[in-house]
Parts: structure tokens; sequence; C-alpha cells
């Protein structure tokens, strides 16, 4: 007895459904970001685009002027990302840990505070620390000098030394309540057998967080170490709004979307150039590309393996 062949019939609501997000997606992200990789393979000769192919690149990566200001920003985007890393997610991991503990009062007041930051203005946020840390009109020296700390005190925007880092503390108190929701919500989703049953063990406390809870949560830290990866590599704001264009002192704090700006749209004396712009922003595509596709095809599946 023959079987009924079924009809395909294509499902028209979902194609509805789906057609506006992916139109909307699709201006907003798609276009321009193939645009600019289009761009950068261009350069104006006489007020007429001409093709060059990968000509930019090659005076990015190569010529003296270029090179020295892509490679100073690329070093200091690293040095930025390296302290979120350090700082912020073993903070963001240490305070989800301690709010997540079923005997803390006032844990919900807790989270709320450190993550009020979050939802605050780029712009607010550099020039309210501008202000606090000023030598001249700054609380910063006398808070430290309430508690006897005043000679560690120095201007720490004004000195290349010590203003990318100072910033990228800046913005771990910004963001270290990202880290710390998305952790804590790992850990309430953790079974209460699991915790039982290292009880019975004898696992408990500091102990049971590190050889049970951690080893269950590492899909989450992996996810928010590539999402801060990608944050700190698209990074702009914070250092324009608390440095300027030109992310002083001496070019100190310049990361590669300052970089970008400056050689996009120009800046006082120097002019605009989008072609070269669009060839920093390809690069940068680049790099942010070649670290999820380390993650996603190197750390995941390790990760992915351990569970299984």
């Amino acid at each position: 007895m023959t079987q009924p062949k079924r009809s395909s019939r294509i499902r028209w609501h979902i194609i509805v459904f789906l057609a506006p997000a992916v139109l909307v997606y699709t201006a907003v992200m798609i276009y321009p970001l193939f645009n600019t990789l289009r761009l950068s393979l261009y350069t104006e000769v006489d007020q007429a685009r001409v093709f060059v192919g990968l000509d930019n690149f090659r005076t990015l990566f190569g010529d003296a002027i270029w090179s020295d200001q892509f490679w100073n920003a690329l070093g200091n985007n690293f040095w930025f990302f390296l302290i979120h890393m350090l700082v912020q997610n073993p903070i963001g991991i240490a305070l989800a840990a301690i709010l997540s503990h079923p005997r803390l009062r006032f844990a919900g007041f807790y989270r709320s505070a450190i993550f009020i930051p979050t939802i605050l203005s780029f712009v607010i946020v550099g020039f309210a620390w501008k202000l606090i840390l000023s030598p001249i009109w700054g609380i910063a020296p006398s808070m430290l000098d309430a508690v006897g700390l005043k000679s560690l005190y120095a201007p720490w925007l004004g000195r290349e030394a010590y203003a990318l880092t100072t910033l990228s503390l800046v913005s771990v108190w910004q963001f270290v309540g990202i880290p710390m929701m998305l952790i804590y919500a790992a850990l309430l989703s953790i079974p209460e057998e699991i915790l039982e049953a290292g009880e019975c063990d004898g696992i408990t406390g500091f102990s049971a967080f590190w050889k049970i809870k951690l080893p269950l949560i590492l899909p989450s830290i992996g996810i928010i170490s590539i999402l801060t990866f990608v944050a700190n590599f698209n990074a702009f704001d914070l250092i324009y709004a608390a440095q300027g264009a030109l992310a002083g002192p001496d070019f100190s704090t310049d990361i590669l979307g300052t970089f970008l700006y400056r050689t996009f749209f120009g800046f006082q004396l120097q002019l605009g150039d989008p072609h070269m712009g669009s060839t920093i922003a390809s690069a940068m595509f680049a790099i942010i590309l070649i670290g999820v596709c380390i993650y996603l095809f190197g750390i995941q599946s390790r990760m992915r393996r351990y569970q299984f």
C-alpha cells in the first residue's frame, strides 16, 4: 500500500515574520559592512575614485607614518582588553558568587547598585571621572588625603604611563555589572541536587564553588570572554569623552576606534579619508573575526568535549 506524498508547502508565515528583522539588519549591518570593505579597495585621485586593490592595506601596514599609528593603537587596544579580562571578569565572577549566596541580605539592592553604572552614558561617565581625577578641582586628592594616602595621588589622566590603565579601570567600574549578572544567572541555573550531593561528600563553601560550580559555569565564562573581546576592540566612546579624538597625552590612550574616527572624519588639521578609514575598519573587522573564530573552533569545541 503506497503512502500518499506529503505536499511540500512553503511556510509563508515564517518568511513574513522574519522579513522585517532581516531587512533592518541588512540595512543597518550587512550593507554598511560590505560597503566598508568595498571602499577600502579604492582611493581618490583628482576627485575621482580609483580602484587600487590592496594598496591601502600595504600603506596601513608598511608606510612608516600609518603603521606607527596603527600598531600603537592596536597595542593599546590589547592592553585595554587585557585589563578587562584580568580585572573586570574575575571581579564579576567573585561578585556573582557572593551575591548568589542564599543567606546574603539585601542581595537585590547590591546587584542593582553594581549594575547601575552600566546603563549610564559614556559621556557622563567620562566627564564625571575626568572631574573626579582632576588635580585642580577633583575630589580624588582629598579622598586619598583623608585615608593618609595622598602621596599616591598623581594626575593619572595626564601622564602617558598611567592614562590608558586609568581609563581601562574606569571602564571596568562601569561594566563589571554585565559579567556579574551573566555569571549570577549561570550560578542560579545549577541544579540543587548537584550541590546537595557535594555537601554529602563534604564539599562546601569555597571548595564547592571551585570544584562544582566553576566547572559548570565555564561555558558562560567563555561567552563573557568573547563578548569582552568584541566590545573592547569596538571601544571608542569612553576614550573620546575623556581624552578627545587625539587620545592624549601624546596618543597614549589611542585605540583603533579613535584612530578610525580621526582618519575617516578628519580632526583639526587632519583631513578625513574615507578610504583609509575603511581600511582601518576592515582591519578591525578581521581582528575581531579571527578572535571569534579562535574561540568558536578552539576553546568552545574543547569545552564541549570536556562537558560531554
